[in-house]
């Protein structure tokens, strides 16, 4: 089991909105770092969903349904579906993020513009030992 990050401005698609949804197909990724972490991606896999723009927080936590496939819209691009898990309250701030000084060498912290990135163990570990941490699987 892998774990992985993915932005969306909460504008646009938000953890709430996949809550609402129960589950969607991740689409509209173009960078090809990030199409290659999305192929990377395998049925059990978790990905934390981060809200970009004004907020730039982790909200919430799904998991990959579907193996990778071409994005019928774009076959330089890739999608995987992925179904709600949870929301994490509080949510964490990408300032909370980099102020722990253990994440320099993420793509989070170093390549912000990235979409979607594979999570390093050492961050899944971080947030279970926050205070009042949800379950992360």
């Amino acid at each position: 089991m892998a774990y992985f990050l993915a932005k969306t401005e909460p504008s646009v698609y938000s953890i709430e909105d996949l809550e609402r949804d129960g589950r969607t197909t991740w689409d509209g990724v173009r960078n090809p770092q990030a199409v290659n972490a999305i192929r990377s991606m395998a049925p059990g896999d978790y990905v934390f969903i981060y809200h970009s723009g004004g907020e730039s927080a982790v909200a919430g936590l799904a998991r990959v349904l579907s193996p990778p496939r071409p994005d019928p819209k774009d076959t330089k691009s890739a999608v995987v579906d992925l179904a709600f898990v949870r929301r994490i309250e509080p949510r964490v701030p990408l300032s909370e993020i980099k102020k722990s000084g253990l994440f320099s060498d993420w793509s989070l912290v170093r390549q912000s513009r990235l979409s979607t990135m594979a999570a390093p163990a050492v961050f899944v570990d971080w947030l279970r030992r926050r205070p009042g941490a949800p379950e992360i699987p």
